[in-house]
């Protein structure tokens, strides 16, 4: 029953992210720690997968269609950015974890960490009509701004996020759906490296094998409804669901906190 609840929460959470471009680690990631089903380290890691397989298919799929075109050089430097600071943010994870001792207080942590990010990004949401953005070009500033993106989406586990979008449109100007696909397109670059490290570490937390494959599953049919959506939504639309959903997340990271402390 259990792994049902799994794959419906990775099925919505990855399609509306495929289409936000907010990878949907940002719910995935706070709903499962509110259920108190398993560690904050394996959630973490399980969340991270479930986005890693979605990002594979939503990319791939956007590509192959040409639905969103991206400038391909400017996003690849911030993925390789981006895969740097996955591996640092992993690096940090750990360390803050073995410094607390404690599941618990890591969770604290990034639901803190998740709620300033989300208003945040709501505020820019709502104020960016008024908000004059940047054109950046510079290959080492794209370098260095995945590298914070990587970071910040590895230690929080949640593959992106909406951080993502607030710094490709105020950074570079992209559009809503432009700035939704290069998000995945760098959310794909820092799973992979944050998994590997894992991988070659050994450091994997327990989890059932069969809640892995059921939440990978709805990665996977998340990321192909959500790139059939995208295709045919507004841009609006994408705006008003993001809005929607920031609000969602932040009440469910209020409520980790409260569990957490």
């Amino acid at each position: 029953m259990i792994e049902i609840v799994f794959f419906s929460i990775c099925l919505f959470a990855c399609t509306v992210g495929s289409i936000c471009g907010i990878g949907g680690g940002v719910i995935i990631k706070p709903v499962l720690d509110a259920t108190g089903t398993m560690s904050v380290s394996s959630i973490s890691f399980l969340s991270g997968c479930t986005v890693l397989s979605m990002a594979c298919v939503s990319v791939y799929k956007a590509l192959k269609n040409k639905t969103t075109t991206i400038d391909l050089k400017k996003a690849t430097f911030l993925a390789i950015g981006a895969c740097i600071g996955g591996i640092i943010g992993k690096i940090l994870f750990d360390q803050v974890k073995n410094i607390t001792g404690n599941d618990t207080y890591v969770g604290l942590i990034q639901a803190v960490i998740l709620v300033m990010i989300t208003l945040g990004t709501i505020l820019y949401t709502l104020k960016k009509e008024r908000i004059k953005t940047l054109h950046l070009q510079h290959n080492l500033i794209c370098l260095f701004i995945g590298f914070l993106l990587g970071l910040m989406s590895s230690f929080l586990g949640i593959g992106g996020g909406p951080i993502n979008l607030v710094v490709l449109a105020y950074f570079f100007s992209m559009p809503t759906k432009e700035a939704a696909l290069c998000s995945v397109y760098i959310i794909l670059f820092s799973q992979l490296s944050s998994f590997l490290q894992s991988v070659i570490t050994l450091n994997i937390p327990a989890f059932e094998p069969l809640t892995l494959l059921v939440m990978i599953a709805g990665g996977i049919l998340g990321g192909l409804i959500g790139s059939t959506i995208n295709k045919k939504i507004q841009a609006e639309h994408v705006n008003k669901l993001f809005i929607g959903l920031m609000g969602i997340i932040v009440l469910i990271n209020i409520y980790n906190i409260y569990r957490f402390i």
